[in-house]
């Protein structure tokens, strides 16, 4: 019994872990982009938060950049949908100035001037748009109810696009036995027993940002 609440609780650790990454971002004022930064609507951008949790699940997950977002076109004016507290639209300049020392890549579709018509791309602000407002998933669920930063990018690929990118992996996949991932955990829950399941499908911004059907366009 005690094995199995456990393997629970460090499960849940490692999906609030990868939550506190996306939604433990710090304020900063929009800049200007970086220089030959180009940008299509669908494009995949990926940073790394500053935050001790973000480190923390880069440490439990092996992942570079912790927190991600797809880049949609509004009136020419590039924005990032985003799964934070809650679900919103972001300006890109904001977006990139909220990472670890405005380092941002910028990931394509290896075929997206087939695949991403101007249909595929309608569904996406489609469904997109039907997120917004939505809460932020703490809990690491694989329902549509909250959302986190790489669910929110892996169903809007699949659903709208008919792509699925990155790897499903299963919660209690990942590392948890670094000290500082555990020194974290011990903080976020303090000695509380969270219900978890450790079988809960899940999927990684560091999985997606592997996955060989995107290219790297920028970075910096």
């Amino acid at each position: 019994m005690e094995r199995r609440f456990s393997i629970a609780a460090l499960a849940l650790a490692a999906g609030s872990l990868i939550a506190a990454a996306c939604t433990k971002t710090q304020a900063a004022p929009p800049a200007a982009l970086p220089a030959g930064l180009p940008v299509r609507e669908g494009d995949v951008v990926f940073h790394r938060p500053r935050s001790s949790q973000s480190r923390a699940v880069a440490l439990a997950t092996g992942s570079s950049y912790t927190h991600m977002g797809v880049v949609f076109l509004t009136d020419g004016q590039p924005l990032v949908l985003e799964a934070v507290q809650p679900v919103k639209l972001t300006p890109l300049t904001a977006w990139i100035a909220r990472g670890d020392s405005g380092r941002v890549v910028v990931k394509r579709l290896k075929d997206g001037d087939r695949v991403l018509t101007r249909e595929v791309i309608e569904r996406m602000h489609q469904l997109g748009s039907s997120w917004l407002g939505r809460p932020y998933d703490l809990q690491f669920r694989w329902d549509d109810e909250r959302l986190y930063c790489s669910e929110l990018v892996y169903k809007l690929y699949e659903r709208a696009a008919g792509i699925r990118i990155g790897k499903l992996r299963k919660a209690k996949d990942f590392n948890l036995g670094n000290p500082e991932v555990q020194r974290v955990m011990a903080q976020r829950f303090g000695g509380k027993k969270p219900s978890f399941d450790p079988e809960e499908t899940v999927i990684s911004p560091q999985s997606m940002f592997e996955d060989p059907r995107l290219v790297t366009v920028f970075e910096n």
